[in-house]
């Protein structure tokens, strides 16, 4: 695995998605409780920023249609959306955000 540093523990917000880019791919880093979640940052059903998004229930919101995607799985919890996105390995040390982009935990291939 080939873990980045993507942010600090303290800048992911509680209530929306970070903007990060990593390698050659922008990621959403976004928190529900203690848990640090990591996925592309680009809505499977338009080309819009998941960063923009509230985070809610362990899901972000896609701001332009509504579509939700889970934090855990990429999923989406609602239309349009019907597509997953990439989801990312997330290591928390020393009070940092770490992200391996070479790799999925869902197995979607980022675009």
């Amino acid at each position: 695995m080939s873990f980045e540093r993507a942010c600090a523990v303290a800048d992911v917000p509680a209530d929306e998605a970070l903007a990060v880019t990593i390698g050659a791919y922008d990621v959403a880093v976004a928190r529900e409780g203690e848990e640090i979640f990591a996925l592309q940052d680009l809505c499977s059903h338009a080309a819009v920023s998941l960063s923009e998004g509230e985070v809610e229930g362990c899901t972000v919101e896609c701001w332009l249609h509504g579509s939700r995607f889970d934090l855990r799985t990429g999923k989406p919890t609602g239309l349009p959306a019907t597509e997953p996105v990439a989801t990312f390995p997330v290591e928390l040390r020393d009070g940092s955000v770490y992200v391996d982009t070479a790799t999925t935990l869902n197995g979607v291939t980022p675009s």
